[in-house]
């Protein structure tokens, strides 16, 4: 997860422009690392992807780029400093989930605005949390420009082989059912809970082991 230079491939009078990983021409690549191969990231719309701790680096070294500018992301201290906040944030990811799994993204971006403000990058913490702001509003301005009625995905879960769509009517009353009584539990929150951490497809008993005995927030 380094910053490296472009090889000239023809005499310039300017210097070569510095890539950033993942883009086209930079010697690593983004990708996912085999290293995290139990790892997956649930997105927005509930599809699973490959966990990519590049695309961390990537996100963080844009950060730097909108404070510092080109040179500023150039420099040996910037380089290291993302490599060792993007080691972090994985870190942390992997300490809560040590037996793998499925991570949603915004827990992943959380964990990246913690990172920056642990590691004293404040100004780059608050150009991550304005550029995450303003992809929201994006999201909530283009729900608004689309035609017809918007519709979020049916969330399918997986019982004996069979894909089948998630009976919210039903897991919302099994959970408020298995909550009385007990004055200091939140159905509400743990339903909210368990459905951040569902993705398409997944299987009816982790279902039931998410709302059964829910992740500690």
């Amino acid at each position: 997860m380094q910053i490296a230079s472009a090889p000239s491939t023809t005499p310039s009078s300017a210097p070569p422009r510095d890539l950033i990983v993942g883009e086209p021409g930079s010697p690593v690549s983004s990708g996912a690392d085999p290293r995290f191969s139990q790892y997956k990231v649930i997105r927005r719309n509930g599809s699973v992807v490959a966990f990519e701790p590049s695309k961390i680096t990537i996100a963080m070294t844009k950060a730097f780029l909108a404070i510092n500018g080109g040179q500023g992301a150039a420099s040996a201290r910037v380089r290291e400093e993302v490599t060792k906040l993007t080691d972090g944030v994985v870190a942390a990811l992997v300490k809560r989930k040590p037996e793998g799994g499925a991570i949603h993204i915004e827990e992943i971006q959380d964990q990246v605005e913690l990172q920056l403000m642990r590691g004293g990058e404040h100004e780059v913490a608050r150009a991550y949390v304005l550029y995450r702001e303003r992809r929201s509003q994006e999201r909530a301005h283009a729900k608004t420009q689309a035609k017809g009625k918007v519709t979020e995905p049916t969330l399918h879960v997986t019982d004996n082989g069979v894909k089948k769509p998630l009976d919210l009517d039903r897991l919302t009353l099994l959970i408020k059912e298995s909550c009385e009584g007990l004055g200091q539990v939140d159905p509400d929150r743990i339903l909210k809970a368990t459905l951040k951490d569902l993705y398409d497809g997944v299987a009816v008993e982790e279902v039931r082991k998410a709302w059964c005995c829910p992740p500690a927030r």
